[in-house]
């Protein structure tokens, strides 16, 4: 297949130009509402089983075997759907997630132990469809070899953003003036719609894989990929010790609710810095983009290390969010450029599972150096992440194909 090289061609209403893409739009849009939907379950589990224990311990047991199960679990999901087509493995999917989401509501309502939840709780994350992977095949199907692809997937990192922006406001808003119930419920029912909006649509679906193309482990095994994996895991580290860090900072100055709106601030600028992205010409090659990226990503978390003020971190959060979109957009560029169609699912999971790792590895790690010293050392292990992660990208940029 052809390398994409990250020159970017297209005019600047490159994203007017993909939408224009035949079967784009309804596929962009169809998958909206499973956006939603994702970005409310791990969170509505937390109302869910706090609600009914009154414990954020058990609360947390349940996400934690979620989001392991869902790392796990994943990559597997999407071979099969690599294999027989994401037309025959979605609906399969969603309903198998609709079921174990109603059986773990079912145990959590009747104060089942505490077991049977995590059961139930692994069994919902190992099935949950992992609808970007799916999208993101669908852009390089319709979009492959063309310079507008680096625009698709911004433009599909943007919906990602928006969606991670209402969705845990939307479930706390039900939970909490409705009830969990109610709020996992409708985060289920919007994976549901639109996970069968998106399968329903056959002419933008990858066809099938031959079957030894799917299971030949070397598809996956090369030495760029497994360092895109590597710098995934990385940025995962540093979202999850930046949530503990900032939410520590706000506590620590007996301000604990400026860490929602500080913390958002990085994401509000990633989502104008990714549109921005997408619909410029980007001239140097994807792989010396991805370098320069992360390695101003490092540069911009150093003033995390000494500012005080609430202003001033503010603003030396917001400096960081300019290189986030721009890295997640490069990332599957680079993963499309890679792999072979015929794993592209797995491999754009393999990411996903690879940064939902580094989130919870860092949150952990992050969470025990805040205890033992201050909110200041959290953002140190954000800082050594994101070097990790630009040395990934050297070792990619040098691996070559």
């Amino acid at each position: 297949m052809p390398a994409l090289t990250g020159r970017i061609s297209a005019p600047r209403t490159n994203y007017a130009v993909v939408l224009r893409t035949p079967g784009a739009w309804k596929f962009y849009l169809a998958a909206a509402p499973a956006r939603i939907g994702l970005a409310m379950t791990s969170l509505g589990i937390v109302w869910l089983v706090h609600g009914s224990t009154g414990s954020y311990a058990a609360a947390g047991s349940v996400t934690g075997g979620f989001a392991v199960a869902e790392a796990l679990a994943g990559p597997q999901v999407a071979r099969l759907i690599d294999r027989f087509g994401q037309t025959r493995m979605l609906p399969l999917t969603l309903i198998a997630h609709a079921a174990a989401v109603a059986l773990l509501i079912g145990v959590t309502v009747s104060h089942a132990p505490l077991w049977t939840l995590i059961t139930m709780g692994v069994l919902a994350g190992a099935s949950i469809p992992q609808v970007g992977a799916q999208t993101g095949a669908r852009w390089s199907q319709v979009l492959r070899g063309s310079p507008l692809l680096s625009s698709a997937f911004a433009l599909e990192a943007l919906g990602v953003g928006l969606a991670f922006m209402v969705g845990p406001a939307l479930i706390g808003t039900v939970s909490s003036m409705a009830s969990p119930v109610i709020g996992t419920v409708l985060a289920t029912i919007l994976v549901l719609v639109g996970g069968f909006s998106l399968a329903v649509q056959r002419s933008t679906a990858p066809p099938p894989a031959k079957r030894d193309h799917t299971k030949r482990p070397d598809r996956l095994l090369r030495k760029a990929f497994l360092a895109l994996v590597g710098t995934n895991i990385g940025i995962g580290i540093f979202f999850g010790s930046m949530q503990v860090s900032v939410t520590a900072y706000a506590v620590e100055r007996g301000t604990p609710a400026l860490a929602g709106p500080l913390y958002s601030v990085t994401s509000l600028v990633g989502l104008v810095a990714g549109f921005v992205y997408g619909a410029r010409r980007w001239r140097p090659p994807a792989r010396s983009q991805f370098v320069l990226v992360l390695a101003a990503l490092t540069i911009s978390t150093i003033p995390l290390l000494a500012v005080e003020t609430p202003l001033a971190m503010g603003i030396a959060l917001a400096v960081p969010g300019l290189a986030i979109a721009p890295f997640q957009t490069l990332s599957a560029v680079l993963a499309e450029s890679e792999v072979e169609p015929a794993v592209l699912t797995q491999a754009f999971t393999w990411l996903n599972s690879g940064s939902a790792a580094g989130i919870a590895a860092g949150a952990a790690f992050a969470g025990r150096v805040v205890d033992t010293h201050a909110a200041h050392y959290g953002f140190g292990v954000a800082l050594a992440a994101t070097l990790v992660a630009t040395a990934m990208a050297a070792v990619m940029k040098v691996s070559g194909r």
